[in-house]
């Protein structure tokens, strides 16, 4: 493993055993099997070393969403699922880094306090992973959204409701909640097939 990578990796278990406040650089190095001085020309500072590990974490929920939405897609599944296997392949991956570790709570109010500036191109990122998978559903013929609905709107609308997922809850509930809402969601943005508009009129003829 890169020194880099080792690095990080180390620095995530020492974060998430002693939380933000009481990780060290030399906690951090000897977790590494590095030296201090060693740490330090990969890094300047616990601060610039959270900020990574941030940034890794991201980077490797958004790699576990994009993969786990292209297996639905080459399986033939439909954008509900598909966009539900996404959600659970990111949240899983977050889950797993914050599963047993008595200072989740402090580590997230330090990933808003410390990293408020990547939020942004961190939702650009996920937004555009949705919003891919919203066109290529269309694209494919497996979507048809409603009219002046786009794919970027209904991205939005599901990752909104992601947004609003606790972290700190039991993994389970969290993310039955969340399925919920995105296959209502995507419910509520297709457009119903010809056939079925057909039929529905059918029925209201006297």
């Amino acid at each position: 493993m890169a020194s880099r990578e080792r690095i990080l990796e180390s620095a995530a278990k020492v974060f998430g055993q002693y939380g933000f406040r009481f990780a060290s650089m030399e906690l951090v190095a000897q977790e590494s099997g590095l030296t201090r001085q060693a740490l330090y020309h990969h890094f300047d500072s616990k601060e610039a070393l959270f900020r990574a590990v941030v940034e890794a974490v991201h980077e490797g929920a958004c790699e576990a969403e994009r993969a786990a939405g292209l297996r639905q897609e080459k399986a033939g599944k439909g954008l509900a699922d598909t966009l539900v296997a996404q959600f659970e392949a990111r949240f899983r991956y977050l889950f797993d880094r914050i599963k047993g570790s008595a200072q989740a709570e402090e580590l997230l109010s330090e990933h808003k306090r410390q990293t408020r500036d990547l939020y942004q191109s961190f939702v650009d990122h996920k937004m555009s992973l949705i919003a891919g998978t919203i066109e290529r559903a269309c694209a494919a013929g497996k979507a048809t959204l409603r009219d002046g609905m786009t794919p970027v709107e209904l991205a939005r609308s599901v990752e909104l409701a992601a947004q609003g997922l606790d972290l700190k809850k039991a993994e389970a509930n969290a993310l039955v909640d969340l399925e919920r809402s995105v296959r209502l969601m995507v419910a509520g943005a297709i457009a119903a097939a010809p056939e079925m508009i057909e039929r529905r009129h059918s029925r209201r003829q006297p």
